[in-house]
This record gives structure tokens, sequence and C-alpha cells, in this order.
């Protein structure tokens, strides 16, 4: 909705209101509603011009407001509102409507509230408004402003200032308007008297100003009809005003006049009256506007604001009685919160940087004048120390675990210049004792939520933190060196770093200080960088004073940050303008706190002794507890020392001889954080910080690390990477600068560097107080630790380092040194010796040879010297000119170390040389190849070192060993200082750690000797000689085995050279010359190393040598050097036995160099035995002596040189001879095998002597040592060679003499006794054993006799394990478990073996004729008896049983030997025939009656498969023997051993000896009344018998024994019924004592059940007799005298006999005559009345047969009521022991034909 219709309404409203009492305005307002109606546009344009209707148009609204209703009024004023806002009203009705609302104001609070909206709207829509129009409409709001109502006072007060600031606007849209013209302006009067015309605007403007101004002094005004206004709103106007329009009132002189005559009177008289907090409060903040904006236009009254300023903060506040709500008193006494007020003011100030600059060049620049900023900074430190108490005590800036004393702490104060900073220490020493007080300062507790002069409200002033006007000078304090840090920082970047620069000119990274002078005098920056530099000349005592008291004080983090940062920007600010005082003053005073002196000194106390002081007593009485931690740094001291680091970085290009200060701090800082701090546990990020729980200001000790458990906000970065290692890195850091600074500056910081040393080694070398000794070195601490300035330490202003065993670890200076050296290596190389080379090498060489200079430290500047000595060559090109020279020069410095002198003849010395020899090994290592000179000194220093040979035969000792063994007990023990300090004389391990350097550049000389000239070659090998005969062992070793071998090998590439031949051949003859010297040397480690360096030659340039050479070689260095080391070893071993001082003896230390030569001399003859040394006229003799060599090492040296001679022997065997050399190799051979021969027989007859026994002394040998495994091994090898070579010589084996030999030899070998080196032989074959199969399996068995020869000698290793095995004596003192000679291993491997060879010579006659397979049956026959007695198979494995691998071998070769017997016939001996199956019987025996008791604890499973597998006994027993057996070849007696070996093994239980153990004869079975069984009667038992193990097996042995007797087979007819008589008698002795047992036991037992077992084996029997069938006659020749004789075919029957002989005799003929022999048993059981054992059997039982022998049925079960798998589709009936014996009964009446 618009304006218009708004305007439209109000009428409508105001002519319904007056419709009733004011029917005039009614009329009016319709009337007005009908213009506006007609015409809109027109109506408005008229009012807007005064027309004709305007006086129709506004009736109604002046009529409105005339009235007294005030809803009408309210209607009215409204409808004038909507037309001011239209524009609507003309110029002229102006006056008017502000007369009806001046009339209508005297209304409610509403119309007061509408006629404030209307002035506004009419003012800021009518710009014409001036003059007294204008000062009418503004007396109506300065009128409502007194109004008592709180609304109304209020918002006319707001529209005052909008209407005034819309006046002074349009003051300032009239300046930007084109000149005015000039009946528009009109003359006013200057407060000066003068006159100025003025646009309507601005004379507005200044009339408004001047009255605001004339009102606050209670003044009339001018131009405003006021008679009274309140000071503090008129205040509040100006101060408006002149935030908005400052810059035009610096446009406007007039304006400025008011300011200086009205306004600045003014508030000096407000400010000097008595205080009232509202109005100082207003006129604070107006004179803070005018020293903010027009400090240069009123420069007086800004110098009187600012002095009064300064003297109202400053004020002592001890004597100002004014309290905080406007208490009186004196006048010059003035409450605290003006001071407050005041110091607001400044910090506003203060923070304007370039005011501060101009309050600066007004009032101080000058000789004359009020000195302001110098007032300022006075006050400001006067402020903040006038109460410490209140502020309190940082105890963080005192370290940790120190103890702060008053006398400890105080200072001198008194100076200004270079340590004005200890001002602070003196204030802090004087409040010591409050530093249990709640006091602090920090933004949280100290500030105000709302600064006081912004409480404009408040009518008196607020509660005030007592602390917080001291808060307030620290934040002046922090603004104005930031205000001066940040304007000069980016002048200087500007000016030095980023000016422009020439071609190639290089980035300035570390820039010197800025001078002024040479910048243009009409610049302003420089006319400001100028007043910078006069400010701090002039305030930086005050400044420093003040920030170092604040520093020191118990602020919180955040004001701790803004000090620091202020420190910082001084400190960065001097050193950038040049200012050298201000900056090392703030330099000094910033390491007080970095590194407290009394943390560097109570940390030596802390390391010297852990107990109490006596200064305990005194802390406690302090209120101080001792120090709980090790001294080390506070957090604060850290953010300090980070400051002084960043700030030493930033300004390193211009600090000149201020190093020196730097450096001494940062070397303390480094003490503290590294040498000792460790020590505390103050490693990494240490929590000696937060001894408090909370960070407020009160608490004594500030907690800087924020809480682990929860995170608070971002830290500044000045409290950020405080520990240790990061504080480690930035002085690193800070030191890696140095490469960035300019030669001039690199100088001074070189030079600082070298004085900071050479103070801290005086200290220690001075008037020999460095010389401490045990007794005294604590009084020495107590006194030097408690005043660091007591003594000649005046120099050392800051460092608390004054003990000099402190720095015994190494000098800081010196450290530092060498790594800035290091970082600028080519400025030392490339730039002139004088910018840092000379001061850097002079300083390290003074300090090297001063004589009295603490030991570590002269080693210190020995290793920093000599890596630049190292570094320089490395990094020099090897082009230019200044090779020669810088090479000359490093060399001519490492003379000067390395070269004796005075001051290095004793220990400390001696080491200085030792790291000189060092440096120049590394030189030579690195750098070498480019050396152009020097070659001279440097040999002249290696052969300084060089000392006689010890005396032969001398304990010798190695470099190792000197540099680890402990210093001498009387270095730094005696009361001699010089011992103290290693001034004491070397020792001789001194001299050998020279020698040992000195020899390793030696050893890179050698590296790269092919470069060196033929003398200096001579002089090579000539000092390598020297050194090879030093003490040092090493040194020798590798001078005779190493070095030399370089040597050789660069002149034996020289002899290439036709030219220089000969002259190089000479010198390489001189040299092995040399080698063989060293020999025989009696160190075992040089010995050993010629012996190789000797051989390795010869061996790599043998095939060049021609064969004169190679003659000498072999009889003037190897013989001869045998010779010499068997002739040593004979001599200790005749010389008294001595007790061994190292692990090894001399007598074994020689025995190993004799195998190192031996060994080296078998891969010469290997390698040029057939193309050299064979060759040789000789070699004959020259072989015998070598062999003869052999064979007495073998047999004479001790045992550890026998395997190595043998293998040396075994190499020289191992040739590939040319077809013309075969006689030589066949020589050669016979020879070897002599010593074969010779030394099988001298193990043939020490394995058959008793090793507990002495042997007396032979011929060949005289002290018996026992043979090794090893050498065993060895012998075998050589064995195996020679037959190689024999065999690939003529292609044929060995006759079978000397085969036989060898066996024999070899059967010693493997069972040699008296090893002590046994090696376990139950899972896998040892070493010696495998070398003796391999052998054996070797041999070519084509030989006549040959296999039997190894089948015996195999057949005896398989029996080893059970004949031979013993226990090894184990040595004494040994800790090792007794070892066990089993050879099972070799058994395993044999019995398999005697198989295959068996089986691949079978039908050789001669194995059986010659007892061979006698002797392999008998090997598996002690396996087989044994069983389970045989020893475990395997330790970790799981081989089968060595009785079952006996057995299963056994039977493979009687199922091939029976059938091999018959096919040879007469070729074998009858004898041997017998012996033969005398040993398969044995074998047999043996396996079928072996205890098998041990199974029983087996599982059922495995139980049963070992049965299963004797199973094959028996089945072998019924095809592969009982067939064959019978022959006639083979004794009566042999071949019924196989029946009663079956009849034992069919024996179920363990019988009575009457019954079974006797076997039956012949003579008791040739009646068949013999069975008489009334006499067993008297037998019978009720026992329940022991049962025998295995039932199963028992019946298969009963099975078998039953059918070798019965005629089921009728292959081999003969041979079987030969058998079957022979076994008869065991058969019916085994079937009697069954049935006749049962018999008598039955008897006595009469209804008691049998047990399971008897009455099987009773039903078993009876059936196998019922259907067994004999051969015909068996039974009478069984019974006979001769039954092989009658076994085929019996006499005639004799009819001449009895009719009872004559029957017998038939039926002993019978096919049933068993039946017949059992008739009267068989008729006991018939008859027994009782149940008999009964079970079930087939209805027609078919006679036996072949199936069911064993073999065919093999796994059914032979026992009754059981039925076999072939019965079981059969009619069965159940059938008892009568039944069956009834049958046997038909069966004999059957056969006597009395039966159907």
């Amino acid at each position: 909705m618009s304006s218009l219709a708004f305007l439209v309404t109000e009428l409508q409203s105001l002519a319904s209101e007056t419709r009733r009492k004011h029917p005039d305005i009614r009329e009016a307002a319709e009337k007005s509603l009908a213009i506006l109606r007609a015409s809109p546009e027109q109506a408005t344009a008229s009012l807007a011009s005064d027309g004709p209707q305007s006086d129709d148009l506004l009736r109604p609204v002046f009529m409105g407001c005339a009235t007294k209703n005030a809803k009408v009024v309210a209607i009215s004023l409204g409808s004038l509102q909507r037309l001011i806002a239209l524009k609507a009203v003309p110029q002229s009705a102006v006056s008017l409507i502000i007369n009806t609302m001046s009339d209508a104001m005297s209304q409610g609070v509403d119309i007061q509230l509408r006629i404030l909206q209307t002035l506004v709207s009419l003012i800021t829509n009518f710009p014409a408004i001036h003059g007294p129009l204008l000062g009418d409409a503004l007396l109506l709001c300065f009128k409502l402003q007194e109004s008592k109502i709180a609304v109304v006072s209020s918002t006319a007060a707001a529209t005052l200032r909008q209407l005034v600031m819309f006046v002074v606007d349009k003051m300032v849209i009239e300046d930007g308007e084109e000149a005015m013209a000039q009946e528009d302006l009109s003359d006013i009067q200057l407060p000066d008297g003068t006159t100025k015309s003025l646009g309507p605007s601005a004379r507005d403007a200044f009339s408004v100003f001047e009255d605001l101004c004339l009102l606050a002094n209670s003044e009339k005004p001018h131009f405003l009809k006021l008679e009274f206004l309140h000071k503090t709103f008129a205040l509040e106007l100006i101060e408006s005003v002149l935030t908005n329009y400052h810059a035009l009132f610096r446009k406007h002189p007039e304006l400025i006049l008011l300011l200086q005559h009205h306004l600045c009177p003014l508030l000096l008289k407000a400010l000097s009256d008595r205080p009232m907090f509202p109005l100082t409060l207003r006129c604070t903040r107006v004179v803070f506007l005018l020293l903010k904006q027009f400090s240069l236009e009123l420069a007086t009254e800004a110098e009187v604001f600012l002095m009064l300023l300064i003297k109202i903060f400053a004020e002592d506040p001890d004597t100002a009685t004014g309290g905080h709500h406007g208490d009186h008193g004196h006048h010059t006494s003035r409450p605290q919160w003006m001071r407050v007020l005041a110091m607001e003011i400044m910090r506003g100030l203060c923070g304007d940087a370039e005011l501060m600059r101009n309050v600066w060049d007004r009032y101080d620049s000058g000789d004359s004048g009020s000195k302001v900023f110098g007032s300022l900074i006075t006050a400001l430190k006067r402020l903040v120390t006038e109460k410490p108490a209140l502020l309190g005590v940082s105890s963080q800036m005192f370290g940790v675990g120190v103890n702060v004393e008053p006398s400890g702490a105080a200072y001198d104060a008194g100076g200004i210049t270079g340590r004005v900073a200890n001002v602070a220490s003196a204030t802090v020493s004087g409040v010591v004792g409050m530093m249990h007080s709640s006091g602090g300062l920090s933004l949280q507790g100290s500030a105000m939520k709302l600064q006081c002069i912004d409480q404009l409200d408040k009518a008196d002033s607020p509660p005030i933190p007592e602390s917080y006007i001291y808060l307030l000078a620290v934040q002046c304090l922090v603004s104005l060196c930031e205000g001066l840090a940040s304007f000069t920082g980016p002048l200087y970047t500007t000016i030095v770093i980023q000016r422009p620069r020439a071609a190639g000119e290089p980035v300035v990274r570390a820039p010197p200080a800025l001078d002024l002078a040479s910048l243009p005098q009409d610049d302003s920056s420089a006319k400001q960088l100028g007043i910078v530099r006069d400010i701090i000349e002039s305030g930086w005592p005050a400044l420093l004073a003040a920030l170092s008291f604040v520093i020191s004080t118990n602020i919180s983090d955040e004001l701790f940050v803004e000090v620091l940062a202020s420190y910082q920007a001084i400190t960065n600010v001097s050193g950038m303008l040049g200012l050298t005082t201000p900056r090392d003053a703030f330099f000094t005073s910033l390491s007080k706190f970095a590194v407290p002196t009394r943390v560097v000194s109570s940390l030596d106390s802390y390391v010297e002794s852990q107990t109490p002081r006596s200064t305990a007593s005194f802390s406690e009485n302090l209120g101080l507890s001792g120090p709980a931690l090790a001294p080390g740094l506070s957090e604060r001291n850290m953010a300090c020392l980070k400051v002084l680091i960043s700030s030493a970085m930033f300004l390193s290009g211009s600090l000149g001889n201020s190093w020196f200060s730097v450096l001494e701090v940062l070397q303390n800082a480094d003490y503290v954080l590294t040498s000792k701090g460790a020590q505390g546990g103050n490693s990494g990020k240490r929590n000696m910080f937060n001894q408090g729980t909370t960070s407020t200001p009160g608490s004594r000790v500030v907690s800087m690390s924020a809480s682990t458990s929860q995170p608070g906000p971002p830290r500044h970065p000045l409290l950020t990477d405080l520990d240790a290692e990061t504080l480690q890195t930035s002085i690193h850091r800070l030191f890696d600068a140095s490469k960035n600074l300019e030669d001039s500056a690199f100088t001074h910081f070189i030079n600082a560097l070298c004085k900071l040393s050479t103070e801290m080694v005086e200290m220690q070398s001075g008037s020999g107080s460095f010389a401490i000794d045990s007794d005294s070195h604590d009084d020495l601490t107590g006194t030097v630790g408690l005043s660091p300035r007591a003594q000649t330490a005046h120099r050392r202003r800051v460092s608390g380092i004054h003990i000099p065993r402190t720095l015994r670890t190494g000098d800081f200076g010196i450290t530092k040194l060498g790594g800035v050296a290091l970082l600028n290596i080519h400025r030392l190389i490339y730039r002139s010796p004088d910018v840092a080379w000379d001061a850097i090498t002079a300083h390290l060489l003074s300090i090297i040879h001063i004589p009295y200079a603490p030991q570590p430290i002269r080693v210190q500047a020995a290793s920093v010297l000599d890596e630049i000595l190292v570094i320089v060559p490395r990094n020099l090109t090897t082009t230019g000119d200044l090779q020669g020279p810088v090479q000359r020069r490093v060399i001519d410095v490492l003379a000067q170390q390395v070269v004796p002198s005075v001051s290095s003849q004793n220990v400390t010395g001696v080491e200085l040389r030792r790291m000189g020899l060092e440096t120049l090994h590394q030189i030579l290592q690195a750098s070498g190849h480019t050396l152009i000179v020097g070659w001279e000194t440097i040999f002249q220093m290696l052969g300084s070192v060089c000392r006689p040979a010890p005396p032969a035969r001398s304990s010798s000792f190695d470099s190792v060993s000197v540099l680890s063994a402990p210093p001498s007990p009387t270095l730094g023990r005696g009361k001699n200082s010089s011992l103290g300090l290693g001034l004491g004389n070397p020792s001789e391990r001194s001299y050998t750690a020279l020698v040992k350097i000195a020899f390793q550049s030696l050893t890179l000389v050698c590296d790269s000797v092919s470069s060196l000239s033929p003398d200096h070659l001579r002089l090579c090998i000539t000092t390598l000689g020297q050194f090879g005969r030093q003490a040092d062992t090493n040194i020798a070793l590798t001078a005779a085995a190493s070095l030399l071998w370089s040597v050789s090998d660069a002149i034996q590439s020289k002899r290439k050279d036709a030219d220089e031949e000969p002259s190089y051949s000479e010198l390489w003859m001189f040299l092995l010359l040399e080698v063989l010297g060293l020999c025989t040397d009696t160190r075992q480690e040089v010995r050993d190393g010629a012996i190789q360096t000797l051989f390795r030659t010869m061996q790599l340039y043998g095939s060049t040598l021609s064969l004169e050479t190679w003659d000498q070689c072999i009889w003037k260095v190897t013989f001869p050097l045998l010779d010499s080391l068997t002739t040593e070893i004979r001599h200790l071993a005749a010389s008294e036995p001595q007790t061994p001082t190292q692990d090894a003896s001399p007598e074994q230390a020689w025995d190993e160099s004799k195998i190192l030569a031996l060994h080296s001399i078998g891969s010469i003859f290997h390698e040029f035995l057939t193309p050299k040394i064979m060759q040789l006229d000789s070699f004959s003799k020259a072989w015998d002596v070598f062999v003869t060599h052999i064979q007495d090492a073998v047999l004479l040296d001790n045992r550890i040189i026998s395997a190595p001679a043998l293998h040396c022997l075994e190499k020289a065997v191992k040739i590939s001879p040319t077809l013309d050399l075969q006689p030589i190799v066949a020589e050669v051979l016979v020879r070897v095998w002599q010593a074969i021969d010779t030394l099988g027989g001298a193990v043939l007859r020490r394995a058959s002597a008793n090793p507990q026994s002495p042997i007396s002394p032979s011929s060949e040998h005289w002290n018996y040592t026992p043979f090794t495994q090893e050498s065993l091994v060895a012998f075998v090898d050589v064995i195996q060679s020679t037959r190689k070579a024999s065999r690939s010589l003529n292609g044929t084996e060995w006759p079978l003499e000397r085969l036989t030999r060898l066996m024999a030899i070899l059967k010693g070998v493997v069972t040699y006794p008296n090893s002590p080196d046994y090696r376990p032989d139950i899972d896998a074959l040892p070493p010696l054993q495998a070398v003796i199969m391999e052998t054996i399996g070797d041999i070519d068995l084509s030989i006549l006799g040959s296999p039997s020869l190894i089948m015996k000698d195999l057949s005896e290793y398989a029996t080893l394990p059970f004949l031979a095995a013993f226990d090894v004596q184990p040595l004494p003192k040994s800790q090792t478990p007794q070892k066990r000679i089993t050879y099972i291993a070799i058994s395993k491997k044999t019995m398999p073996m005697l198989v295959e060879l068996f089986l691949k010579f079978k039908g050789n006659a001669e194995i059986y004729g010659d007892g061979t397979l006698e002797a392999v049956l008998s090997a598996y026959s002690i396996p087989v008896k044994l069983k389970y007695d045989c020893p475990p198979p395997s330790k970790h494995g799981k081989d089968p049983p060595l009785w079952k691998t006996a057995t299963t071998s056994f039977l493979r070769i009687v199922k091939e030997c029976s059938m091999q017997i018959n096919l040879l016939g007469g070729e074998i001996p009858d004898d041997r025939v017998e012996g033969i199956w005398r040993q398969v019987l044995d074998v047999f025996r043996g396996g079928i009656l072996a205890d098998c008791s041990a199974a029983e604890a087996l599982p059922l499973e495995v139980q049963e498969a070992e049965e299963n597998f004797d199973l094959s006994l028996i089945a072998s027993f019924e095809i592969d023997v009982a067939p064959h057996l019978g022959d006639k070849r083979v004794p009566d007696e042999l071949v019924s051993q196989l029946a009663k070996t079956l009849q034992q093994g069919s024996r179920l239980y363990e019988y009575d000896a009457d019954l079974i153990m006797t076997p039956t004869s012949p003579d008791k079975i040739r009646r068949l009344d013999t069975v008489d069984v009334q006499k067993y009667y008297d037998l019978g038992s009720t026992e329940l018998g022991s049962l025998l193990p295995r039932e199963r097996f028992s019946y298969w042995c009963f099975d078998l024994l039953f059918l070798v007797c019965s005629n089921t087979t009728n292959d081999q007819e003969d041979s079987r019924r030969r058998l079957a008589a022979l076994s008869l008698p065991s058969l019916l002795t085994r079937c009697r004592t069954t049935l006749l047992g049962y018999v008598a036991d039955e008897s006595l037992r009469g209804n008691l059940p049998f047990p399971r077992a008897r009455e099987h084996e009773l039903l078993y029997v009876l059936r196998k007799l019922l259907e067994l069938r004999l051969w015909p006659g068996s039974l009478w020749a069984a019974i006979s005298d001769d039954p092989s004789k009658y076994c085929l075919e019996q006499p005639a029957i004799d009819t001449s006999l009895s009719p009872q002989s004559l029957i017998s005799d038939a039926v002993k003929r019978s096919s049933v005559a068993h039946l017949f022999h059992f008739y009267p048993i068989l008729c006991e059981i018939a008859s027994i009345p009782r149940k008999t054992p009964s079970g079930w059997f087939p209805a027609s039982p078919s006679h036996p047969s072949a199936a069911n022998g064993v073999n065919g049925n093999a796994t059914a079960s032979p026992s009754p009521g059981a039925l076999d798998p072939s019965e079981l589709n059969q009619k069965v009936v159940e059938l008892d022991a009568r039944v069956l014996a009834r049958a046997c009964l038909k069966e004999v009446g059957k056969e006597m034909g009395v039966a159907r």
C-alpha cells in the first residue's frame, strides 16, 4: 500500500473520529478527501508547490492537532507524517508544522513519540531547513529528551543523535557541491574573534557543535534556545560527531577552532575537577578521539592530554582516597577507576603505531619538550612494578627442580647498558617470600567482561579487578612493541631482502642490519625508520625493565605469549636497525629466562650428590620444598629459548661480535637439554611442567601443558613444540643457517665460536684448576656452584657451566665449530683462508697442543679437525689451480697433529696422533686417487709409528683388545694432576693402536699399489715386512696374508711387460721369501696368513711358472715348510706339558697351521700334479716324500691332523692323467696303496687294543691317540679315490687278495671302538658307515670270490647291533648324555642288501659251498630270535622292527635257496647242505618259539597284525621247507627238528613237565598199549592252567604239524614221506598230551566245566585225528630203527608172528595207525558219563585236503564250534567229544574190518 493510500486512510479515520465532537474538522477532512480522490497527483503537486488547494488539504491536520483529544491528535500527526513522507508539504508550512508539534508536545507518551518520528521525517525530507527553524526543531527534541519518562527521553536522545548527524552530514554534502553562490553564504564569528563565510549547512553544523560544547561547559548556547543540557548527554553527542566526522573536522579550520577553544578546555576542566564516573567516562572517551584523530591539529592540546593521562594512571595508588563509588577526597587524589579509564584510553592509543611514532617525533625527538613517549614508557614500567606481590612470581621462570634463594637471585640493577634486564630478577628476589600468594595476571581473571570505558549506562563505577590496571599496562607495552615491529619488519624486508639485484647476484638469506644513512633522506619511510630507531635507543631500558618484570610474574599463557612476542619484536627491530646495545640487552635478558643460571648450577649439584644439601632447611623456612625432579627447563624457559633462537636466526647476518653471548646461552641450553637432562628422566616432552593441575594465575606453578583427557583450544605457536628434541632441532637449525651468512658475518660467527671454546677451555686449563682429584672434587663443586660470578668467570655473564668436570664429555663450541665448518665446506675450500680456514684450524690445533687442557676436549678438537680435513678433499674439484694448494694445506695441518711433538709424548698425545692417522686413512680412502702432492709426507707419517719387532715367542695381543680394554687403573686416580688428564706415559697398547691405524692407511696404499712407482713399491714391501713383525697380531696377519698378496698380484700384472719382466720377477721372488719367513711365525694367525698367501700365489700363477721354478717351489718351499711345521710340533709334544692359558694350546695352534699347509699343498698337487709336477725329473722322489709326510702325519702327529692330511692325499690322487703319464700314475697309485695298507694295519691293531691300557712305543707309533670318525672317513675317501683312479687307469677291479685286505680294513674301520666323535647311527647312517657302504657297493663283483667276500662281511655288519653295540665312555666332566653305538642303521641297510646280492648270485654254487649262505642265514637268526627284544629300529622315524626286516629278508632267501640247492645238487658239498638247512631250521625255530609276551601290551588290532605277519613263517615252512627238507642229504635228527619246532609252537598251555616236556621216543610208541590211561589219572588237576598268548598262531603250527604228517600232497612224495615219518612222533606226543590231560582232569573236575581253550583243543584234536590219513607205513617207519630207510617201503609182514603181533604189525602200516595208537584214550573219552565239550561240524565230514591246510585257509579259525568258510553252506550237526571219540573208534573198527 502506497503512502498516498495511507494518507487517505488516515483522513478517513480523522473524519470518523471527529464526526460528533468536531464537525468542522470532519468537514475539512472530507473536503481534503474529495480533493485527493478527484485528482491525487494534482493534489500532491498543489501541496508541494503551495498551490491554491494546499490550505484545504492541510487544514484538517492542523485543526486536529489543535484539539486536546489525544486520539485525534495522534491521527492528525499520522496524517502529517504521511504528507511529509510524500513531500507534499510546502516549505512555507514547515514553521507552522513545527509550532503545531510544539503545541501538542504536552500530550501523552504516544503523542510525544509520534512528534519525534515526525520531526525526523520532516528534517530529513526537507534539507532546506536551516537556521532558527532548524534550531526550533532541535529544541523540541532537547525538551523531550529531558522528559521524566524513560522511553521518551531515550527516544529523544536517539533522535537528537540522528538529527545532529544529519546536520553534519548535510555539511559533508555541501562540501562536495560546486562553489556556492555568494548570496547563500553568511558570516559567522569564530571563537578566536575572526569571522568566516559559511554555507547554510556548514553554519548549522558549526552552530550546533559550538552550542553542544558550550552546554557541556554549562555556558549559554548561541544557536539553541536551551538553558541547560546534561553534560554527559552533550559529551555523548560530541563523541558521536567526532567519531563519524573526524575527517570533516580536519578539513575545516573553524571546527578545529571549536575543538581548541571550547572542547579542549572543557575536557581539561572536567578531568581536573572532582571526578564523577559518568562525566569522566565520557570526557576520556572524547579525549581518546581527539588524541586519536586530531593529534596533529591539536598538537599542544594532545601533549597536555597525554601528560594528564600519564599522570592519572601513574599516580601512586597508596595516596589515592577515591573509591569505586565516587567517595569524597582531596581533589588531587583520583579513584582507581579513573586510572583504569586512563589506562584503557592509553591502551587504545598504544595500539596505533603511527600515532606513537608521531608522539615521539613531536614531543620527544627534540632536545626540549615534555618527552611524552619517554614518560609513557617510564610510567608503564612503574605501574606494572608498583604491586609485585599482587602479580606474584612465576616459578616456571626459575626452571624446574631448583630452589629459588634470595641470595642467589639478587643481581645488581644499578647499571643500565647491557645489564638493565637484571631489574626483573632484582624485583623478583625482593618478593620471593610471597610466592605462595594467590596473585597473578590473566585475561580470564583480571580483565573485565565489558571494559570500563564502554559502560555508559553506569552512574557509578563498576567493580574493577585489582589487577585489571596492570593487565592494561601489559597490553600497552605489548601494543607498543608490536607496533614498532609491524612497521619496521615489512620495510626491512622490502629494502634489504627484496631489493633489486644485479644479474647473477644471489638472494640475501641472512641480510645485515639496515643502514639508515644509506637511505634517501627525503624518503618518508627512512624518516619513520629513524623515528623507530630513536624510540628504541631512548626507551629500551624502560621497556626492557617492564617486560622482564612482567614475564617473570605469574601471568597466564596468553599474556606470557604476548609478552614473549614483545621481547622478540623489540629484539628483532633493534637488530634490524643496527641498535647493538638494546639488541644485546634484550638478548641477555631473554637468555636469563631461557636458561636460568641456577638451573645449570643446580643441575651440576644434583648430578654430584643426590643427598639433601644444607640449604634444604633454608628452603623449608621460605615455604619452598626441595626439588623433586632433576633440575631442568620449564615450558616457559623453553618458550624463551625458542624465541631467542628464532631472533638469533633472524638477525644472524647482523649480530657481529654479539654472537658470543648468543652462543653462550645456546651452550648452556644444550647442556641442560642433552648432557644432564636425560638423567632426570626429561626425555622428549617432559612432564616436569605438569606440577600443578590448574592453569589459573593463582597457582604457584602454572601448568602450561593441556590436559591429555580433555582437548583444549589450539595453543599459540610459541607454546607448541616445546620439548627438548624440538629445541635441540631449533638450535641445530640456527647453526645450519650459518651457510646463509655473508663472508664477513660468517667470520664474526666463527670467531665467536672460537672465543667461546677458548674461554671454556681456559676455565679448565688456567692455573691448573682443571686438575680435580676424587677427594677434593666435592669441595670444589660446593664452592664453585654457588656463585657463578665469584671467580674469574666474569667473562661468563650468563653461563652457569663452571665446574670443569661437566665439560669433559666435549666442548659445545668445538662441536658446533665442526658442524658449521662442514656446512660451509665449500667456503673453506674456495674462499680465502683468512675467511674461516685459518681461524678454525689454528684454534683446533692450539687446543690439541695445549698439554694441560682436559683430555676429552683435546680429543674432541682433534675429532672435529680431522672431520674437516677428511671432508675438504672429497669436495675439492680435480680441475683448476686450487687442487694442489688445498691438498698441501690439508696434509700440512694433518702432519702437525700426527708428527710427534713434546706435547704428544703422553697418553693423550698418542691418542691424538691415533686420530690423525685415522684421518689420514679416511683421506686416502676417499680421495687417495686424486692426491697429486704429499706422498712423501704421508709415508713420513706412516713410518713415524713403526717400532722394532717384539721379542720372539712373546705373547701377542690384537688391536681389538687394545681398543676395548679398560683404562689403566692409575689413570685419573692418583694425586698427580697430570695423570688425571692423560699426561702419563703411554702404554704399549697405545702405540699398538697407532700402528693399527697407520696400517689401515698402508692398506689403502696397497689397494692402489699398481699406481706406485717401483721405488714406492719396494718401499711398500719393506714397510709391509716391518708391519708384519709388529706385536699386533691382526696387523701382522693382514700384512702377511692380505697386503703382500695384493703386492704380489700387482707385481705379476707388471710381469706381462716383457721389458720389465726380469726386474718384477726378481721382486716377486723376494716377496715369496719374505712370505715364507712369516710362515713359521710363533703366532698362529700370522703363520696361517702367510701360508695362505704363499700357496694362493703359487696356485694363481702356477700355470705361468716354468718347471725349474716349480722344482724350486716344491723342494725349497713346500717340503721345507712341512718339515719346519712338523719339527715344531714334535718339539712341543716332547716338551713338558704346560697348562694352557688360552682356549687353544700352542701345540694345537701349530697343528692347525700344518692342517692349513696340508690343505693348500693338496690343492696345489690336485691342480698342477699332471700338467707341471709329474713332468719334473725328481717327481718320483718328490711323490714318495709327499706320501711319507702324509703317512707320518696320520700315524705320528696329533689326531686333528689326520683328516686334513688324508684329504690332502685324496686331492692329489684325484687326477686325470694323460696317456703318456700312465706308468707314472701307476707308480703313484702303488705308493698310495702301500700307505693305505700301512694305515689300515694301524687301525686294525688299535681297534683290537684296549684303549684303556697304554700302548708301548713302536717303530710305527709311539703315542697312541684314537682315530676320530672324521679321520676314518677321510681314510675311506682316500681308498675310494685310489680305487676310482686305478679303475680309470686300467679299467679293471683290484685283485681278490687286495679286495680281501680292503674288506678287512673296512671291517676294522666300521667296528673301531675308540673314536671320541661318534655320530648317531639309528635313523640314518653316520658319515663313516655311509662312506664304507658306498665303497662296498662300488666294488665290482665280477671278480671270482668277491660276492662271497662281500656277502660274508655284510652278514657280519647285519649282526653288529646285537653283537658289537657298546656305550661310549663320556669325556671327563662332560655334561652331554652318554652315547651308545648301535649299528642299527647299517643293519637296516645290509639285511635287504644281502637279499639282493643273494638273488643276484643264487645260481653261483660258490656262495653255497664256502659257507656264505650259512653266514647270511646266521645273521638273520639273531634278530628273528630276539624279536621284541631287538633294539628300536629308529629314534625319530617309523621304520619296521629289525626282526621284521630280518624275517622278510630271510623268507625271500629261503624261497629261492631250497630250490637252488636241489638244482645245484652235487655242486654243493653234503656238509654245506646240512649246514644250510640247519641254519634255515634254526631261524624258523627262533621265529616260531620267540618270546611274544611283550606283544600283549599292544592294542588288539596291532597284536592281530603281528600274528598275521608271523603267519608268513608258517606259510614259508609249509611251501618252501617241507617239500625239500626230506632230502636224503639232510640228517634225520635235523629233519625231525621241524616237527619238534611245530610241536612246541602249537602249545596253548604251560603243561606239566611229566606230560609234554619229555618228547615221545620211538621206543615208547612201539606198542599200542603204551598209552596207559590209568597211570595218568593221578596227574589230573582242577587248575585252569596258564594260557599262552597267540592262540591262533598255535593252531596254525598245529595245523602244519598235522599237514606234514598227512598224505594230502603228492609232489616231492619221497621227501614228504621221509619228513612225515620223522615228524609223526612229535604229532603223536602233542595229541597224547591233550587227550590224556583231558581224561585225567575230567575225572577230578566232574561237572565243573573246562575252560573254553581246553574244550576247543580237545575237539580240534579229536576232529583232526579223525580226518588224518597217514602215508602207508609211516607209523611203522617212525617206530623203526631207521625211519629214513623204511619211510618209502617197509619189509613184508612176517607171517610167523603171533596173531597179536601180526595184527599189531599190520595196524602200524595202516593210514589210520594213529587211531589205533590212541585206542585206549578214545575209549575213555567215549565212555565218559558226563557231558563232554561239543561243537558244530558238517554232517558228512570229508577227508582233509590241501584246502584245509594252513596255506589255503590261513585266516579261518581252526577251533571247533567255529566253522570254516567252506563249510557254511553245508548241513551241520552238533557233535561232542564222546561222539568224535566214537567216530574214531568206528574208524578203527572199519580199518579192522569189524564195522559195516
